[in-house]
């Protein structure tokens, strides 16, 4: 049985974290044992000592307040702030599949519930030297349904609706949308959402408000959806 689900986005810097954040923080506080997992993250500072602090993990772990160890959070962790592909051609340790795996295999058998990020938007390169890994690679060897995050803003119909068609081209499921940065009453925001809707098929399932601590979702839903396949 699948038990994980995956946040991707419509690009970079659209919210990706903040509301992975919220869905564990959500899903831990209704009594769900909640993991998170990212297969690489890049752009993080060093501590005292000179060792990298994964900066995304932390930041989940922080607002969620779930008792998972950092250091089984994410698995390849890189300081300049570049696609992941970049960053290991720079810096070394590269992107293992095997590895990717087996660290989300083991997280599954130990939680209820694991919720995966992405790194960037679903066209992103994990690896690209003599192999080739990309964002939609490991969504497909873990095996789970996605949630597309996009923000809620101008724009955002196109890149909801190429971000959709991208990854329905490739046999990748998306169960839903989650509208960033969004603001009551906006009219060209609340057109954003019925746009999207329409236009993709998907349901917008959130709206998160800035500086949100809550995401308006039902517990249930997300669980229910972290327990569907996720390949088409």
């Amino acid at each position: 049985m699948n038990n994980g689900i995956f946040i991707t986005g419509t690009g970079t810097d659209v919210g990706k974290t903040y509301v992975t954040a919220l869905i564990v923080k959500k899903l831990y506080e209704a009594g769900c044992s909640t993991a998170y997992f990212k297969a690489a993250v890049s752009g993080n500072e060093r501590d005292e000592n000179g060792k990298l602090i994964p900066g995304d993990p932390l930041f989940v772990k922080t607002v969620s307040e779930i008792p998972q160890p950092l250091d089984t959070m994410c698995p390849y962790v890189y300081e300049k702030a570049f696609s992941p592909h970049l960053a290991a051609r720079l810096e070394g340790g590269p992107v293992e599949a095997d590895i990717v795996v087996k660290q989300y295999e083991k997280l599954r058998g130990e939680y209820d519930i694991v919720v995966c990020e992405g790194s960037g938007g679903i066209v992103c390169p994990i690896r690209f030297d003599e192999q080739i890994i990309m964002l939609e690679d490991v969504i497909k060897m873990l095996d789970i349904p996605c949630l597309i995050v996009a923000d809620a803003g101008l724009g955002t119909i196109n890149s909801a609706v190429l971000t959709c068609e991208y990854m329905s081209l490739r046999g990748i499921a998306a169960k839903g949308l989650i509208l960033n940065n969004f603001h009551d009453g906006d009219v060209m925001e609340e057109d954003n959402r019925y746009m999207c809707e329409k236009l993709t098929g998907l349901p917008v399932i959130a709206c998160v408000k800035e500086n949100d601590k809550d995401i308006d979702i039902d517990a249930g839903l997300l669980s229910g959806i972290c327990r569907q396949g996720g390949i088409i």
